[in-house]
């Protein structure tokens, strides 16, 4: 059982829920409401429920549970490994594939594959449904992916991630022809107002969320850019692009709902291209380049023969 004491600090009159999930981004939202409903977060000797808003000098103390052993099963699914040593992991995700189990994806999923290949070498932290996951990429992004093997690599990680210390760098195409050759969208990203399974452009309750945008190419109904994240908000850069209507290509959650298809693409065209991080154990700087995948390759080839690609 691991123990995490909080002042308020800066944060009286905030709802303890929202406190906890800007101090402990290493865990998920779902997962520290978890710990609440269990119980395992108290202010002072009492147990508090989401909805308790902080006051001055209140302690607030976490207990995280040990991970229990997952009821997930080990499956032997080819893994693209770009990197591999005793702490960490880099993995190239496919498009198609769910990084952790969850509500219809019991199998099938990244760390499914992990758990066959990295056996009980994997980090508990974040909870029993995500072993050795720090972050996480949607289903239908692909590349560059982060994994620790142990508990002392990932706090390490965790941190530097919440520091804005680790490089972030996607590759994507929007609809449309950007204005700027580059920019900075700073602009916080919450829970949509209305539909909870969507994020928004949130002032009031949403995170701080900055991405830096520059473009590569230029096809006059669509434009080929790099992604820089500051922060790492859940869809982030598919918020971001949306809010300058230049939403990416592909997205059927953010995307207009009149728009030309690629012929078989499956979700958005985003690409985590660029991994920097300081290694755990090493400190040494290390950088990792997932390629493009076959079907972004394909659809840049199109787009600059001005070929027809769409349905």
């Amino acid at each position: 059982m691991e123990n995490k004491v909080l002042q308020t600090g800066e944060f009286v009159g905030e709802r303890i829920d929202r406190f906890l999930s800007c101090k402990l981004e290493e865990f998920s939202r779902s997962y520290i409401q978890r710990l609440m409903k269990e119980g395992h977060v108290k202010v002072g000797e009492k147990a508090v429920k989401a909805n308790y808003k902080l006051c001055k000098g209140d302690e607030i103390s976490i207990e995280i549970p040990d991970a229990s052993e997952p009821d997930i099963l080990p499956e032997p699914i080819p893994l693209n490994i770009l990197y591999e040593d005793s702490d960490i992991l880099i993995v190239n995700k496919p498009k198609g594939m769910v990084v952790h189990p969850a509500a219809g994806h019991y199998s099938g999923t990244l760390v499914n594959a992990l758990m066959y290949h990295c056996k009980d070498s994997l980090s508990g932290i974040n909870g029993v449904l995500r072993p050795g996951i720090v972050h996480r990429i949607d289903m239908d992004t692909t590349g560059s992916l982060l994994v620790c093997k142990h508990d002392e690599a990932h706090r390490i990680l965790a941190e530097q991630l919440k520091q804005h210390t680790i490089r972030r760098e996607y590759h994507a195409i929007v609809y449309g022809n950007l204005k700027e050759d580059s920019g900075t969208i700073d602009a916080p990203i919450g829970r949509h107002l209305t539909d909870r399974k969507k994020m928004s452009i949130n002032y009031k309750n949403g995170k701080p969320a900055v991405t830096h945008y520059q473009v590569l190419e230029r096809f006059g109904k669509f434009t080929y850019i790099c992604c820089r994240l500051e922060t790492g908000r859940t869809h982030q850069i598919r918020v971001h692009m949306a809010s300058l209507h230049h939403p990416l290509l592909g997205d059927e959650v953010y995307g207009p709902s009149r728009k030309p298809v690629f012929k078989g693409l499956q979700g958005q065209v985003l690409h985590a291209k660029i991994l920097g991080i300081h290694h755990p154990v090493t400190g040494e700087y290390m950088e990792f380049d997932a390629p493009l995948p076959e079907y972004f390759v394909d659809i840049l080839q199109k787009l600059r023969k001005n070929i027809s690609f769409f349905w």
